[in-house]
């Protein structure tokens, strides 16, 4: 033991080996140093412990190998892209939306240059960074106002605090939803300073239930669109048109947080969710929702309706607290944008594209993938190391958007001898570049409707890894 402890090298003698001086070059020296004491303690504890007991389990080419892996993955960043094979298209572990070009090319050229954020111009004085979506949004939807926070949860306390604080809203008992992360409806009112009035039951609630519990407290009405789940059975449920009438006659606000913000109608891909539209159309004084779901662009919380309540909002000291920032601003601007030539946003906008797409593009993407990963053979046999087929299933929308809709889908999925699903998976996930994938039936699923045409290219390449490292 103690010639073994001996003969474990230096930590400066391992910085002049060529394979880490290059390293450094690459990586902070830190970064590497650090990786070497880390490694080089890994193998003494294991000495100590009686687990290597052979001179040849510690040479120091195994050791600097050791060392640049330890050191790369040190390196690598915590916030960095990963490749999405779910078919989950709005996939909220994996940041949602992907932005559009425009959207992208946007945001590099804001922030990388000082920006019109908060200055006009024309007058050469102040301005306000509403402006940026306001007038696109009004255009749009034909809403008298509109603004931008950075979140849907911050744009219901919002508007919940600059309008009913410390007084009473009435929401039905089916409508207070867990929107994720465990946050809860409830919990945002009671932040703002509403107080919660609870009607109906969990399956049914009447236009009766609302009226009842109308008093001179009452602030607004609220309606919360179900968005990330359904009630189906013995239900019953108002209609913004029905709470208009209530609101009419008692001149009382009509709130609604719609959730996924659907812009497009979708029906034809399956997709039944109320569009924005509809919503101003059918009377409600506010709409709320999302823009990094249905919408297709970067997080913010979307408020739209009438200017009285919206002016109400911008001055509230909890506006600039959810203020949304420049990056924001700019991709949500160019996402809007899009919308005006809906033909072009199908195929500009990522989620549109992705939810649209053909059954016959999902079928040529993996019978491309299958020819790659097919190619990947044992030396020793010449044999396929992998099983593959491609196979129909049914994909989701995700991201709390469509619980209901199911999108026909074109998978492939592998099985290996080798290596199980659930080891394959994590392979998968814990390379460079992390690969997401299902498993379903034993079996590892590549949905390729969300993944890019260059992604393919990455997926062969590590599962060709994959087979070499467990020959």
């Amino acid at each position: 033991m103690q010639n073994l402890l001996r003969s474990l090298p230096k930590i400066d003698e391992i910085l002049m080996d060529g394979k880490i001086a290059g390293l450094m070059e690459r990586i902070p020296r830190d970064t590497v140093v650090e990786a070497a004491r880390l490694c080089v303690e890994s193998i003494r504890e294991g000495i100590l412990k009686g687990k290597i007991t052979e001179a040849s389990e510690m040479k120091l080419d195994s050791i600097i190998d050791m060392i640049v892996e330890t050191a790369g993955r040190s390196s690598l960043k915590s916030l960095r892209p990963v490749i999405n094979a779910t078919g989950v298209v709005l996939h909220t572990n994996l940041g949602r939306a992907n932005l559009s070009e425009k959207a992208l090319a946007q945001v590099i050229s804001v922030a990388n240059n000082y920006s019109t954020l908060e200055y006009d111009p024309e007058k050469g004085e102040r301005g306000s960074r509403h402006v940026h979506v306001e007038s696109i949004i009004k255009k749009l939807t034909g809403a008298e106002a509109a603004m931008a926070v950075n979140n849907n949860a911050a744009a219901t306390m919002l508007a919940m605090a600059a309008i009913g604080r410390n007084k009473e809203m009435i929401v039905s008992r089916g409508e207070l939803v867990e929107i994720g992360g465990s946050f809860r409806v409830p919990d945002i009112m009671a932040e703002s300073g509403v107080h919660l009035v609870e009607v109906g039951t969990t399956n049914k609630t009447k236009l009766s239930d609302y009226e009842s519990h109308i008093n001179e407290e009452t602030a607004a009405l609220l309606k919360v669109h179900t968005s990330n789940y359904r009630i189906i059975g013995f239900t019953e449920e108002t209609s913004l048109k029905e709470l208009r009438v209530l609101g009419d006659k008692y001149d009382i606000p009509v709130i609604y947080d719609m959730g996924s913000g659907l812009m497009t109608d979708l029906t034809p891909w399956g997709i039944r969710e109320p569009l924005v539209k509809n919503a101003l159309r059918d009377g409600a004084d506010l709409v709320l929702f999302s823009g990094d779901k249905l919408l297709g662009g970067p997080q913010a919380g979307i408020v739209l309706g009438r200017k009285d309540l919206i002016d109400k909002m911008k001055k509230h000291p909890l506006a600039r607290v959810v203020r949304a920032d420049k990056m924001t601003f700019a991709a949500l601007e160019a996402t809007l944008l899009e919308y005006l030539d809906l033909e072009k946003a199908y195929q500009n906008i990522p989620v549109l594209k992705m939810i649209t797409r053909p059954e016959e593009d999902l079928q040529a993407e993996c019978l491309r993938l299958k020819a790659a990963i097919d190619e990947i053979r044992d030396p020793a046999t010449g044999e396929p190391v992998y099983l593959t087929k491609i196979e129909k299933e049914e994909g989701v929308v995700g991201g709390g958007s469509a619980p209901d809709s199911r999108l026909k889908s074109v998978v492939l999925t592998l099985t290996s001898e080798r290596i199980s699903p659930d080891s394959m998976e994590e392979l998968l996930r814990r390379g460079e570049r992390p690969i997401v994938v299902r498993i379903h039936n034993d079996k590892v699923v590549f949905d390729v409707r969300t993944a890019k045409v260059e992604d393919l290219d990455i997926i062969a390449k590590r599962l060709e890894e994959i087979a070499s490292e467990n020959r």
